[in-house]
């Protein structure tokens, strides 16, 4: 088998950018119209791989896990909204050019400037520039102009601890930052003014009178928990279980710069799991508890560090740096997800929240970030969001969200019960009688006790608000009772991995795209299988009617074997198709040529090492499609095929 030297060039994203744009992966929307910022369409490879992803989460997360799949609607009423906190605090901190208006995002901002202050205390200081920053965002360089200027040690170690904690600031903090390290629009080098907080939701009306005000959705998530009854019922009453979605969601970003990484509609896939506040073990954490990731917990960044420590999963949790088992299975999980599809696991990291930082329905969450060009990217976030949304909205609405669970061993309880006369208690205190039964029956047992004890001796006084009521037997009479508790109810707790398929998609393509160490011009993208838009190409060698049968039928078995493939047949060189292919990321091709006519054979080449082995048709395409299900590998293929030595066996 060949080696390949996949860094023969360094990364470059101009090239990628390119072809993706000639490939029509995904292209900005309206474009002919002058397009929209952060709004984008899918191509054809484009949309095929991201049903592939979508398809294979499916799998991994609703299939493995047993999940209940929901898809509810995009238009919200506003009252959800407003009870589940998102009119009030999903916003981002904002500034404006004080001279032309302009408007950026605050915390970007702050990034994106010290960050290019740090590189040019680099490159004043002489230090061999980082192969992954001189190949980065090249666009983003030109917006922030890099100057070589040495720094002082002290100021570049203040630089890089803000930089380890800025999802930690506050607005007005980073108003501070601003003017305390004189931070300007890069694009003008105008002072910015205050941090404003911008709420991120696209406001719309339901109806033709417009006195129905809604929103599109920013998540899925609500839809879940307005359910949740429903979804408790199909699942026989009983907990843990998870419900799951995949569906579209809008975001009003302030300035979305960064492709696919920051846009303005996008779609998700977001999982509810449902579990008993009081246990949150999970029944299949040892599966993973071995699993090791690379963690940023919120203390290192705190320091003003970003050193990832290397570590199991389970000993993560029983050193409770992870809160829990299940928060800690998803996690797991999610690593495992990422990496079937080909994101590359060194450059893979999970960044826990800082306390500023934390979503206002979360107790504890974990992005898995993953690093690309523009730096790390939050493409998963998993939370621990408690109770929250289902209290608010049974608050809001009046409908118990609530678990009733039958106790296999009844709760047997004693405690003071105060029972009123409310007969001779109104005609006695008259409207002061409602007062004095709130404030009994607001009393803890211990003062139960001390009151019952005065009760037996004659009378018990007691103040409020500058009166004082005397308290008899007749009015008032306190006994022990005995309580037999057979159910138990209660509000489940929530955890919820949300992934944003477009980021996961972007950085996948990075990941997998190279170029030839003899052609740079030759551009490859090593999607996995499982993922890649085509997993067959078909190259018949000559145009000629004999050759005709022979596709249909290679092309009729692949899709009854549930395989995408392709029929290339222009009259470019084999070569050319090949390569053009390549770049779409076709995974395996199979070559047509005169001594299948003659033979049924046929060959086969595999995308990355190009080498091609040989064997009869269907042979040759057991082999495939166990290649593209993954059930063999490369090598194992190598074994059963012999390798092709580039001759036509013809008479």
């Amino acid at each position: 088998m060949s080696a390949v030297n996949k860094s023969a060039h360094p990364f470059d994203k101009s090239r990628l950018d390119a072809l993706l744009n000639r490939r029509f992966f995904y292209a900005p929307a309206f474009e002919i119209y002058g397009g929209v910022a952060g709004l984008y369409d899918y191509g054809p490879p484009g949309s095929s791989l991201q049903a592939n992803i979508m398809a294979e989460w499916r799998k991994h997360f609703i299939v493995e896990d047993h999940m209940l799949e929901l898809d509810t609607t995009i238009m919200t009423p506003a009252p959800v909204f407003e009870t589940s906190g998102h009119v009030a605090r999903f916003a981002d901190w904002m500034v404006k050019d004080t001279k032309t208006g302009d408007v950026l995002r605050a915390d970007h901002l702050v990034k994106n400037v010290l960050e290019a202050r740090l590189a040019g205390d680099r490159e004043a200081r002489g230090l061999a520039a980082q192969p992954k920053d001189d190949e980065k965002d090249k666009k983003r360089k030109k917006k922030i102009k890099t100057v070589a200027i040495q720094l002082a040690d002290e100021v570049v170690k203040e630089y890089e601890s803000i930089l380890a904690q800025l999802d930690n600031y506050s607005g007005p903090e980073i108003g501070q930052l601003c003017r305390k390290y004189d931070l300007r629009n890069p694009d003008t080098d105008n002072e910015v003014g205050e941090p404003q907080q911008f709420n991120l939701m696209f406001a719309s009306s339901i109806g033709p009178t417009g006195q129905h005000p809604g929103f599109l959705r920013p998540e899925t998530a609500q839809g879940h928990f307005l359910n949740f009854s429903r979804l408790l019922d199909f699942n026989n009453g009983r907990i843990p279980f998870a419900s799951a979605q995949i569906g579209r969601s809008f975001r009003n970003e302030i300035s979305p710069r960064a492709g696919l990484l920051r846009v303005r509609e996008f779609t998700m896939g977001e999982i509810e799991h449902f579990v008993d506040p009081d246990d949150k073990s999970h029944t299949k954490f040892h599966q993973v508890r071995d699993i090791v990731l690379s963690l940023l917990d919120r203390h290192v960044q705190v320091s003003g560090s970003t050193k990832v420590t290397r570590m199991s999963i389970g000993e993560a949790v029983d050193r409770g740096i992870v809160a829990n088992e299940t928060l800690g299975y998803f996690l797991a999980r999610i690593n495992l997800f990422l990496i079937k599809i080909g994101i590359n696991p060194e450059r893979l990291r999970f960044r826990q929240h800082m306390a500023n930082e934390m979503a206002h329905y979360a107790t504890d969450c974990w992005d898995a970030e993953i690093e690309n060009s523009t730096g790390w990217t939050e493409c998963v976030g998993c939370a621990d969001r408690a109770a929250y949304d289902l209290s608010v909205h049974s608050a809001r609405t009046g409908q118990p969200l609530v678990v009733r669970q039958a106790l296999k061993e009844p709760i047997v309880t004693e405690k003071e019960v105060p029972e009123f006369n409310k007969k001779v208690l109104g005609k006695t205190y008259g409207r002061d009688a409602g007062v004095l039964q709130k404030i009994v029956g607001e009393m803890d047992e211990a003062q139960l006790v001390r009151l019952k004890g005065e009760l037996a001796q004659g009378s018990a006084t007691i103040s409020t608000e500058g009166k004082e009521f005397s308290l008899t037997p007749d009015l008032l009479t306190i006994e022990r009772k005995t309580f037999k508790q057979s159910i138990r109810e209660f509000t489940p707790n929530v955890i919820e991995p949300s992934f944003g398929f477009g980021r996961i998609l972007y950085t996948l393509l990075e990941h997998s795209f190279w170029c030839r160490e003899q052609d740079v011009e030759r551009g490859v993208l090593s999607l996995p299988p499982i993922v890649t838009p085509t997993k067959v190409l078909i190259v018949p060698l000559s145009a000629k009617e004999e050759f005709d049968p022979l596709v249909q039928e290679v092309s009729t078995k692949l899709r009854k074997a549930g395989i995408f493939s392709r029929i290339d047949d222009s009259n470019t060189s084999i070569g050319k198709r090949y390569a053009r292919n390549d770049e779409l990321g076709t995974s395996f091709g199979v070559t047509l040529d005169f001594a299948s006519v003659q033979n049924r054979t046929m060959t086969l080449r595999e995308r990355d090492t190009t080498d091609q082995l040989i064997g009869p048709i269907d042979d040759v395409l057991a082999v495939v499609t166990e290649l593209v299900q993954g059930t063999i590998d490369w090598p194992t293929a190598c074994q059963r095929l012999p390798i092709y030595d580039g001759v036509q066996a013809v008479d």
